[in-house]
């Protein structure tokens, strides 16, 4: 035995050949088969009772082993079986009982729309968490971080985001992207923000993947690459595209703050609470006009009114009684659509669909078409689909528009004619259709039918993803802003500046200029010029003229007049903005950045007289400015008293000049007197007015008058 373990020991301490290696598996073999092996590390020893110490491991004579220890060893590893599959059976039934917990919270929160409901809701959503729930610390955090029915906390949303990160959690890993390009909780490191968002996106984050999209567009801490844009912004639109319903979807309101504050309720197209109630007053009444106007409100959302299908339905269905045909081809659309409320029924939806059509009713030929073009209550008919899509969008019925373009697109019952549905898509994209963005979008990414552009691609694309379900987040923000709460609207809208949205990243260059937020004063400036550029760059003018303005007078950067000009230059230029032509006037009367130029100065001053009526009282102002410094300068320039100097009155008027001069100012003055004078006889005076009887008292009535 002993030769056998020397050889052993020899073979695995020294360069393995392979006939080594066929030695060294043989002696294993035997030594494993005849020995029970464990691991010790020491010398290689002889021991009395049998074992053998080689190489680290000790192998044990199987028949040196006592029955007791086998028994004891039997009992113990069932013991710990048992327990073990107790502890479990104990993890599944509370995992169980938390992923129900979750399901009851989260319906019961998107089934209320009262807020003290939703907080108590959240309260539960805690708990939940607590219980190690990861869907449920995801929700809890996000509503930590934007103080959303929870207190804002940012350092104890981190925390969670970090351990959700560990387990890999895409949501968590895009929040923790978000917290380091905000500089939020943790120094700002784009480069960790990049790896974040990355790692988000592999994980099939929507968000992190449009962040990324927009981050290569524009060049944001990453280099610009425009077909690296189209891979992220056509992934995400793709999943958008698919979630449109019939109806449309709920709409999304974009409201700037700057417009907002400046003209209240102008810009914003909310209604006001008494215009709803007024035109509830007029649909109770039987208005058709106000049933139907409030039956669209109320189906897709927007304009300060929630999503509510119920109240929809009834709107139409009072409207439709009365014989409106728009409200029979919504209800037809409702029922084919199907909802919570409304149940999914292709015959009722056929039986709208055909009233409101043959009362000539574009949504309902186009309804009908949908319902031929897939067969819905029908049989598939594409004759019959071309021919109600073409009658609809004769009428500029949108959906006509897109339908066509779809059958033209694909070749479906016609020859495929990409100029054709090129024509009909951009027909509906002028309505504002998602849909006809996103096929635009396709021919334009793959060539189809128009030249390849990478460039207009990626700008449908973008234009589609932001339709998605997270630009709710957008009407979040602007409540919380009315509310006064400052800090989770800013929040809201730094996530969704971060995801492109170019009315998100001027509101919270607003909210950084005008109020106090979360950061501190010296960032705040820097922070809303880094918003403005981005803003800026998308084509916002108020913007471009923003950054003319941080520019001139040294806001978050230093001063520098020539940057200003360019600014205001490219806003006049590229936007006819009034407000940078005459800002480039001043600057050039003012020579500030510029050589000074007073005739350019009126140039540009008339300009933006002509650009908008706003400016022509500023202009006018202005211009009167300009006439005295022009005035001003002419005069330095004709140098007077040198002039006066050289002119010698003795000889232009001869010597006795002084009396003639005091002859005339006599002869003037008296002229004066005499005038006013006779101006003043010639005035009639009114004669005397005569003095009035003292006033007859009144006969009573009823009583004779004396005789």
């Amino acid at each position: 035995m002993r030769i056998y373990v020397y050889i052993y020991m020899y073979i695995h301490t020294h360069t393995h050949t392979h006939t080594h290696l066929f030695i060294y598996f043989i002696l294993n073999f035997y030594l494993s088969t005849n020995y029970s092996m464990f691991s010790v590390y020491g010398q290689s020893t002889d021991n009395n009772d049998g074992s053998k110490i080689v190489a680290g491991h000790a192998y044990v004579a199987k028949d040196a082993q006592t029955d007791s220890s086998t028994t004891d060893t039997g009992v113990e590893s069932e013991v710990e079986g048992i327990q073990m599959a107790e502890e479990q059976a104990e993890q599944r039934r509370l995992v169980e009982e938390a992923e129900e917990q979750y399901q009851d919270a989260i319906k019961m929160i998107n089934s209320t729309n009262r807020r003290s409901q939703k907080k108590e809701l959240y309260d539960r959503l805690l708990k939940v968490a607590e219980m190690g729930h990861a869907k449920a610390m995801e929700k809890v955090a996000y509503a930590m971080l934007f103080g959303d029915y929870l207190p804002q906390s940012i350092p104890q949303a981190k925390e969670i985001f970090e351990k959700l990160a560990l387990e890999g959690s895409p949501k968590a890993q895009t929040a923790l992207g978000f917290l380091y390009a905000a500089g939020l909780g943790v120094n700002s490191s784009q480069a960790k923000a990049l790896v974040y968002y990355t790692f988000g996106a592999l994980g099939g984050n929507l968000v992190a993947h449009m962040i990324l999209g927009y981050r290569y567009w524009g060049g944001v801490g990453v280099p610009q690459s425009c077909e690296s844009a189209l891979t992220h912004y056509r992934l995400v639109a793709n999943h958008v595209a698919s979630d449109v319903s019939l109806t449309g979807g709920s709409a999304v309101q974009r409201i700037r703050l700057l417009d907002e504050v400046e003209n209240p309720g102008s810009s914003s197209g909310m209604l006001e609470e008494d215009l709803i109630q007024y035109y509830q007053f007029l649909a109770e009444k039987g208005d058709v006009q106000a049933q139907v106007g409030l039956g669209q409100l109320h189906l897709h959302g927007g304009r300060g009114v929630e999503q509510n299908h119920q109240r929809a339905y009834e709107y139409f269905n009072q409207a439709a009684n009365a014989g409106n045909t728009h409200a029979m081809a919504f209800l037809g659309k409702m029922y084919s659509e199907g909802s919570e409320y409304v149940p999914q029924n292709n015959d009722t939806a056929l039986h709208y669909f055909k009233k409101a059509a043959d009362l000539g009713n574009p949504v309902g030929q186009s309804g009908l078409g949908m319902a031929y073009l897939y067969g819905r209550g029908v049989p598939v008919n594409y004759d019959l689909a071309l021919k109600y899509f073409q009658k609809a969008a004769e009428q500029g019925w949108v959906d006509g528009q897109l339908q066509l373009g779809t059958m033209y697109y694909n070749g479906i019952g016609v020859k495929r004619d990409y100029k054709q549905a090129l024509k009909f898509f951009n027909l509906a994209s002028q309505a504002g259709h998602i849909l006809a963005f996103y096929n635009l979008a396709q021919m334009h990414a793959t060539g189809t039918g128009v030249m390849r552009s990478c460039h207009t691609a990626v700008e449908l694309f973008k234009n589609v993803c932001e339709r998605g379900r997270w630009s709710e987040r957008l009407m979040a923000a602007y409540g919380s802003f009315k509310e006064g709460d400052m800090d989770s609207a800013l929040l809201q809208y730094l996530l969704l500046a971060e995801q492109g949205y170019e009315v998100a990243q001027s509101n919270v260059a607003f909210i950084l200029d005008q109020s106090e937020s979360i950061f501190n004063e010296n960032e705040s400036y820097p922070r809303a010029l880094l918003h403005w550029t981005r803003a800026a760059a998308q084509g916002y003018t108020v913007a471009r003229i923003k950054l003319g303005d941080y520019h001139f007078y040294g806001y978050g950067t230093d001063v520098d007049y020539e940057t200003a000009v360019i600014h205001y230059r490219l806003a006049s230029e590229q936007q006819h903005s009034a407000q940078a032509m005459f800002n480039l006037g001043y600057m050039h009367e003012k020579g500030l950045g510029i050589k000074q130029d007073i005739h350019l100065a009126k140039r540009f001053y008339d300009m933006a007289a002509e650009a908008s009526p706003d400016a022509q009282v500023p202009v006018f102002l202005a211009l009167c400015k300009l006439g005295l410094i022009y005035a001003q300068q002419y005069l330095q320039d004709l140098n007077l008293k040198e002039l006066l100097s050289q002119v010698d009155l003795d000889q232009l008027l001869g010597p006795e000049w002084d009396l003639y001069l005091m002859t005339v100012i006599a002869l003037l003055l008296g002229t004066v007197i005499a005038y006013r004078q006779r101006q003043h006889q010639a005035i009639p005076r009114a004669p005397p007015v005569p003095p009035r009887p003292p006033a007859q008292p009144e006969q009573p009535a009823g009583e004779p008058e004396e005789q």
